[in-house]
């Protein structure tokens, strides 16, 4: 009986086995079985909670009406931008408050976003790059004022005719070098793709134009990715390595960022979550997203969360706190160019004293980001999403954000209201085919057969109708109307 009882035992186990066994085999031979990953998407405590609910709930979104707002949930725009995913982080107090993933990153496989889902940063590679630049300097390996065509041996910057320009690694990362080529847009994965010098010269398989200078170097501000191709190369052919293996070396391995890479195409068998790119309409490009050769200007692979370690840490600098760079490495960084005062060396600026901040924008084909931090305070935030649809909500999330912490002036003053009193009637009457009058304690506006509007006196004088884009200044016996940047003066009857 034991041994019967044994064998049935052995044989329940054998069936146990050849079940799992197979279930797993058709998972994976069906390509159409979808398994909902658990996201990474840590939970904070009840007042970090409490903020990101009102982050996620008050979405700032401009109306008809100029400096005026409503409010919508991040679901809801998510949905009206066709956008999948979103990824936020939010620094506060020095510090990275809170980071999530929203949305869906793959939605053929159906994967959550969360804090590990990486995405294209495009344009925001530009500082970051420029960031390892400045490290370079500091350890006396590039000199940014030197003639880069001494650092370059794979090409060099061509003649404009018999004239040889000479532009600088600052003049390059500050957009004031005078080169050529806005930016790019990048390739398919079954595309070849160009070498650095035939990116550079425009010659195929390069879908982008030659970069050259056409305009004098260090005289005008013109945004030019090209320019930033130009750095990425002269730094690979002075250090003589990979331009990926230079940044993890310089940046990404001091700062621990392993989620973090300007590998363009990512290796085989990379282990990191991905999001895929929706470009317009929920519609995913070919290959899941594009390959960007130009890596210096747009092949950062990166989360927001990375990117705002990267913030703090240059936060932290220029308070002399960073024991990975200098604080005069960095102000040198952040400081304006004379012929472009909102540009320092890879960061745009805005703003001053303490709502002074450098930030930059992304745009690659189905990615877009924005990172903006604040120079004096630790304030900040980073923002990642999969399509180009998306760009509004960038800004209404950054609205919310500023709202909920409470940024120096970031937003619009509201408006504020002051009770307009009987003096009023000494300006009440025709001005023109404009009539004021001053009815029950209120003043309205009447002209040609529309009804009259309710107007209402702002604390720095002006009369505005709520609802409406125009304001009124009564001075002089005088009536100014602006509206759409144009100002009418009517004297009164």
């Amino acid at each position: 009986m034991v041994i019967r009882c044994a064998s049935l035992k052995t044989l329940i186990l054998k069936k146990s086995i050849f079940l799992i066994l197979t279930s797993l085999l058709l998972i994976n031979c069906n390509s159409n079985v979808k398994i909902e990953t658990k996201p990474n998407n840590p939970k904070y405590s009840s007042e970090v909670e409490d903020r990101i609910e009102k982050v996620l709930n008050n979405l700032q979104v401009a109306t008809e009406v100029d400096g005026s707002f409503e409010s919508k949930t991040l679901a809801e725009r998510m949905a009206f931008y066709h956008t999948p995913a979103v990824s936020i982080a939010i620094v506060n107090n020095g510090e990275i408050e809170w980071a999530r993933g929203f949305g869906k990153s793959d939605l053929e496989s159906n994967t959550p976003t969360d804090i590990e889902t990486m995405f294209q940063a495009a344009s925001v590679s530009k500082p970051i790059f420029a960031l390892a630049v400045m490290k370079l300097k500091e350890n006396g390996i590039i000199d940014l004022d030197k003639d880069v065509n001494e650092y370059l041996t794979s090409w060099q910057i061509p003649k404009n005719g018999d004239w040889q320009p000479k532009i600088t690694m600052r003049q390059l990362l500050s957009h004031t070098a005078g080169l050529t080529v806005h930016g790019f847009i990048g390739y398919t994965k079954n595309e070849p793709l160009p070498t650095v010098p035939q990116i550079l010269n425009g010659e195929e398989p390069a879908n982008s134009s030659k970069v050259m200078a056409d305009i004098l170097p260090g005289t005008k501000s013109r945004y030019s990715g090209g320019g930033t191709v130009v750095a990425q190369l002269a730094v690979t052919d002075l250090i003589k390595k990979p331009f990926p293996k230079i940044i993890e070396e310089e940046l990404f391995e001091p700062l621990n960022l392993k989620q973090s890479t300007y590998s363009q195409p990512l290796p085989t068998g990379f282990k990191y979550k991905t999001a895929t790119a929706y470009p317009y309409k929920n519609q995913p490009i070919n290959g899941k997203y594009h390959i960007y050769p130009e890596i210096g200007p747009a092949g950062l692979w990166t989360t927001p969360t990375e990117l705002a370690t990267i913030m703090i840490e240059i936060q932290k600098g220029l308070q002399g706190k960073s024991d990975f760079i200098k604080k005069e490495t960095l102000e040198e960084m952040l400081t304006p160019q004379e012929v472009a005062k909102w540009i320092g060396i890879g960061f745009m600026l805005e703003g001053e004293n303490e709502s002074a901040r450098f930030k930059h924008g992304g745009w690659n084909e189905g990615f877009l980001s924005q990172f903006r931090g604040h120079t004096n305070i630790g304030k900040g935030v980073v923002i990642m999403l999969n399509s180009n649809e998306g760009q509004g909500i960038i800004d209404e999330i950054m609205n919310s954000v500023a709202k909920e912490y409470e940024w120096p002036d970031y937003l619009p003053e509201e408006t504020k209201y002051e009770t307009i009193d009987k003096s009023i009637l000494n300006w009440t009457g025709e001005y023109g085919e404009y009539k004021l009058d001053y009815v029950d304690g209120k003043l309205f506006l009447s002209y040609q057969n529309q009804d009259p509007l309710e107007l209402k006196k702002t604390t720095d004088g002006v009369y505005k109708n709520e609802f409406m884009n125009f304001e009124i200044k009564i001075k002089d016996k005088q009536l100014e109307l602006t509206q759409s940047g144009q100002t009418k003066t009517f004297d009164k009857k």
